[in-house]
Parts: structure tokens; sequence; C-alpha cells
């Protein structure tokens, strides 16, 4: 009898190993827990900024709606390519780190600014008299969708050798994205070689996803 007809012993425990593991729980939306798929859709909780993960059936009820609980959060991503900014008006917004993201507040019924760090995102005071004049020279950030659509700034490159400065608006899922990608990767004082690497990425796929090729500088 031919014995390459059945399992061997080592073999036959592996594949016992494969059936009984257990795969990771899958994602479930979090209104009507059906499965979810990568690239699903996001709601955001404007009083509380709290994301949550939605199918498209879920994530459509809530587009167009007023006062609703939830907002639906767009994906595309737009990059500003002639977006301007200059070092005497980043300065004058005090925000400690060279990078930050800018949203208007529904239930403040004003704009927020918020920059990443190890122990998460951290609001920093705006000064509305500055954000008017940053706005009268970019008129394309006084349409932005409340709560939802964020002006991404990354002037990281200033400070590490680099004169790229970047501006985007984006989903605002993508700004607590990259928040939770320094938070999880971040080590020590100066993050760590890690850290700028994942950060790189994470501008790097923006770019592609928004289809732009270059980034800006003004002093």
């Amino acid at each position: 009898m031919n014995s390459s007809f059945y399992p061997q012993p080592d073999n036959a425990l592996l594949r016992l190993r494969q059936f009984t593991r257990k795969r990771p729980p899958a994602e479930r939306c979090e209104l009507c827990s059906r499965e979810l798929f990568p690239g699903h859709a996001h709601l955001v909780e404007p009083e509380s900024h709290k994301l949550l993960c939605a199918c498209d059936a879920c994530a459509i009820l809530f587009d167009a709606q007023v006062n609703a609980k939830y907002k639906r959060v767009p994906r595309s991503v737009r990059f500003l390519g002639d977006f301007q900014l200059t070092g005497a008006q980043w300065e004058s917004l005090r925000i400690p780190i060279e990078m930050a993201f800018f949203f208007h507040s529904s239930p403040r019924g004003r704009m927020i600014v918020l920059y990443p760090s190890p122990a998460g995102a951290i609001e920093s005071l705006l000064s509305l008299d500055t954000w008017e004049d940053i706005v009268q020279v970019n008129p394309v950030l006084r349409d932005l969708p409340a709560d939802v659509v964020a002006l991404l700034v990354n002037r990281v490159g200033a400070v590490r050798g680099s004169n790229l400065h970047e501006y985007y608006l984006v989903p605002i899922d993508k700004c607590y994205e990259l928040v939770g990608l320094i938070r999880a990767h971040w080590r020590g004082l100066s993050g760590g070689t890690k850290v700028w690497r994942e950060i790189n990425a994470f501008f790097s796929n923006l770019k592609k996803q928004s289809g732009g090729q270059c980034g800006v500088s003004h002093a």
C-alpha cells in the first residue's frame, strides 16, 4: 500500500494546528454589527470627536443630515500645492511642533487646532486674527465642511534638513490615523528612526491618494 496517500504524523499535526488556530476577530460596523472590509467608512461624533467604523449602508444614512448625532467622513484627499503660509504666520500660531491639523468644530462654533504627540492629540490655542490672515490668502479654507475635513500641515522638513512643506485637505480620520501612528511608534525624546519612517510613509501615501507631485516652501 502506498503510504504517500496518508498524511505523515508531522503534517497531520500541522494541519490540525492550522484548523484550530483562531482567526483575528473581524471589524464590525458599530451601528449594525455587520462585518467590515478594509477601506470601510467612518462616522464622526462632532461633540466628542469620536470616530466610529461603519458599513456603507449605515454611513449613507448620515449623508447631508442636519443636526444628526454623527456625520459621515468623506474619503477624498486634496494636496494644496499653492498654499500660502509664511514662517511668521506659523510662528504666531504658537504650535510647539511643525505638524498640526485645523478643522471647524460645529459644537464649539470655531476653528480648532490640534497637534499630534506621543500622548495623543493635543489642542493648542488658535489666534483667530492669524487664522483670518491665512484664510485671506487661501480662500479654499472658507468652505471647509465642519467636523469632517481638516487642513493638515506638515512642516517637519524645515527642522529635518529639508525645505519641503506639505499642506492637505484631508478627511478627519486621516488626522487621527497620524496621531495614532505617532503614539504607537514614538520612542525616547526624538521619536526614533521607526516613527519618522512611518510618518514619511504616511505622507507619501497621502500624496499618492491626492495625485500631488511636489511640496511647496514659503519663508
